[in-house]
This record gives structure tokens, sequence and C-alpha cells, in this order.
């Protein structure tokens, strides 16, 4: 009943959006079959994994991938593959799935650059596509410009084709939401097509332990720009929405706090936190003075850029639990979002109001408790109100909190994996 898991990533720790779904699927596989677990590392700590971590599996082969972007692009142009697919080429990872696909009887394979390596007469599969990567290469064809707009072209034109080949060999295909299951199928993809939601785990992202917790309070930043002016470690200042981390040019506690988290290497967050560092929070604060938090690691120079006295760029965290809780409001002002945003289902969690774009709020089921934005000044418009009446945003968070305890516990999303792999429920 062993399964082989592939997967592009290590997954583990769950601390990034791609990350958080492979853990959570693996845990939740691994709790009932003998689960391989073949991947690749990201870094060198990647080769180390804890026994937390691997204690649960069957066996574990973590490949480092050092190809840099440049090789895979010419790699690609020479062979006529997509980029993405060339920079997972390996090898030995081919080496590897060979070595334990005799002792699995099926393989969930995790993201689209790592359905090269299934054999054409194996196992079943059920291949997670989690997002459709070739419509998001064509939405950043449109925003490019010269030779660039043509490689963005390509590679979804080519990667389209891909994803729609895989789709018609494998027992299913799965999607983070029903939105982009239902583009997949209007491209012309042809099989079994369906939708396995995130989950989230709201016992861990709970404002009331949360707040306690002298180990969540938003500690130092870690990132390129050095650390955070930060007051000594106490939790009473996750406990107030309006007490958290001082910015580094020294802005003072009392000021509301709005929060952003995400990997921030990654070219929609970076667009994202650009765009409301330079033309939404200049609107905010005109009419209500207030600080912007950039959370997550890996933030770009661009990225970097942005800090000043009222923007902090923080690198990565200890614990992002501690920032959220700190939040007044929390925005994904994202122009380019695929599947169902982990930042916002963690924000929803910890009760925080969330000013989300239609694209970071689409395949989310919060049932009107996100405040949803388009322009600029809607933006701006919305975070006002909110921050004007604190108990109106603290109903509005509560209520998302409600509702992600009663849509998204992780168990009841990942059902459905039971019947597809033939596990024992």
């Amino acid at each position: 009943m062993s399964l082989l898991f592939l997967a592009h990533r290590v997954p583990f720790p769950p601390d990034r959006g791609d990350k958080i779904r492979s853990f959570h699927i693996l845990q939740y596989l691994a709790k009932r079959t003998p689960v391989h677990l073949v991947a690749f590392a990201d870094d060198a700590a990647d080769l180390d994994l804890p026994p937390v971590f691997t204690d649960m599996l069957a066996s574990c082969a973590i490949l480092p991938r050092g190809k840099s972007q440049k090789r895979a692009a010419v790699e690609a142009l020479a062979s006529g593959k997509p980029v993405s697919l060339a920079a997972f080429a390996s090898a030995a990872m081919q080496a590897a799935v060979a070595r334990v696909l005799p002792e699995v009887r099926a393989v969930y394979c995790f993201s689209g650059q790592m359905a090269q390596y299934l054999p054409l007469d194996g196992p079943p599969v059920v291949m997670d596509f989690v997002d459709v990567d070739s419509a998001k290469f064509a939405g950043f064809a449109d925003d490019a410009r010269g030779p660039m707009r043509w490689m963005m072209r390509r590679e979804a034109r080519l990667l389209g084709a891909f994803e729609r080949e895989v789709a018609g060999r494998v027992s299913a295909s799965l999607f983070v939401s029903e939105a982009e299951a239902a583009l997949f199928r209007a491209g012309g993809a042809i099989g079994r097509v369906l939708a396995v939601e995130n989950g989230i785990d709201s016992a861990t992202f709970d404002p009331a332990t949360s707040s306690l917790d002298p180990s969540h309070h938003p500690g130092p930043g870690q990132g390129p720009i050095g650390e955070v002016a930060v007051a000594a470690r106490n939790p009473s200042l996750s406990t107030f929405p309006n007490r958290a981390p001082a910015c580094a040019g020294g802005e003072q506690h009392d000021l509301p706090l709005i929060v952003f988290t995400g990997q921030m290497d990654y070219r929609p967050n970076i667009d994202a936190v650009t765009w409301f560092a330079r033309d939404i929070l200049p609107l905010v604060r005109y009419r209500h003075p207030a600080r912007f938090a950039i959370v997550g690691r890996a933030p770009t120079a661009a990225v970097r850029a942005l800090a000043s006295d009222h923007v902090t760029v923080t690198g990565a965290v200890d614990d992002v639990r501690g920032w959220l809780a700190a939040a007044n409001v929390c925005v994904a002002p994202l122009k380019l979002a695929r599947g169902i945003q982990n930042k916002v289902l963690e924000a929803m969690a910890m009760a925080r109001p969330v000013v989300a774009s239609a694209d970071a709020a689409q395949g989310i089921d919060h049932a009107d408790t996100i405040r949803v934005a388009t322009t600029a000044q809607d933006f701006a418009d919305r975070i006002c109100d909110l921050l004007k009446a604190p108990d109106v945003a603290a109903t509005l968070g509560q209520s998302a909190r409600t509702q992600v305890i009663r849509r998204y516990g992780w168990d009841a999303r990942l059902a459905p994996l039971d019947a597809l792999l033939g596990l024992p429920a």
C-alpha cells in the first residue's frame, strides 16, 4: 500500500505557500500508508532534516538542485522545452525515482515540474498541479516587454501543452481551487480534473494563544537589511493590535500597523508590496497615520528599497504569527494570484481584518469577511474605514476566524485523497 510522494521542494518546514500545502498532504497520507519521499532541496539545510519530519516517512531521498536560471533557459531553448521543466531536469532525480517506483503502488506528484519524472507505464498517479502555471506565465507576458514578453509567451504555450499532456495520462489532476480547475478544463484539458482546497491549522494560527506566548512575539528581522528595532520580548506587545515592532527609522509603537506576509523573492508578492508602498500607503497616511510591514524571507533589492520611516522590511522572522497578531489590518494587494492564498487564510485564522484584491480573494469561501478592493483608492478607503472603526474591524476579524474554522480544516479538505489513492479513510 506504499506511495511515492514526488515534490519540487522538500515539504518542510511548512513556512511558504507551496510547502504548507505539500507538508499537510504528505502528513495526511503518511498517517494512512507508508510514504517514500523524493524531493529537491532548496538549500543545504534541506539535506539535514529533523527526525520530527523524517520519522513519519518510510524513506526519504533529498537531492540538491543547483542549476541556475540562466543555464535552465539555455537548455530550454536548445531542447524546445519550457524553462520550468529544464530548471528541474536532473539525471540524479530520474535515477532516484526509478529506484523507488518498484516499491510503490501509487504516486502523488506535487507540482508540474516533477511530472517529467513520471513513467509512461507505471503505477497510478495523482497529479497535484496546485495552480495552472501556464496561465501565470501568460499573465507575466501581458506585463512584459521586448524579449522577456516573447520568453513568457513561449513558456505559457509550451508549459500549457505539457500540462494537458500529463493530465491526459494520470488518474486525476488536482488544483487548489475550483476556479483553477475550471480554468484548466477551459484550456482544453482532458481527464479527471478536481479541486482539493488548502486548509489552515486554526489551532496553530490562534490569536488567543499567539498573543500570550512570548515566543510568538514579533521578533527582529533576519533579512539583509539587518535587525528591525524591537522592544524586549514581551507577550503584552502582541496582546494589543496597535502595539507592534518599531520601524527601522524609529516610528512609535502606537501607530496602527498594516501587514503583508509572503515569500519576498516571488514576483507577484514583489509587485504587490511595491504597489502598496508607493501608491496605496500614501493615500492611507494622508487620512490616517499608519505603518506598513513587509514580513517574509528573501526580500529582493527592489523590496528592500521600499524600507523607510513608515515601511518595515523584516526579512525572515522566527514566527509570522506575532506579526499577524500585532496587525490592525492585513493586506493582500496581489494583481496576479493563482489558487488560494495561504497568507489570507492565516490572517483570517488569526482574526485579523483583511483587505485583498479580487485575485487574492478568489477561490476563498470567505462569506464576505474579506474586504475586496481593486484600485489604490479602493484599498485606501477600505483600510481607513477599518482603522477608524476598531470595533468593526475586530468583529470582521472574528467572523473571518469563525469562517476558517467552519470551512478550512485540513482533514476535511484532504478527505477526497482517500478515494483517489485507495487509502483507508
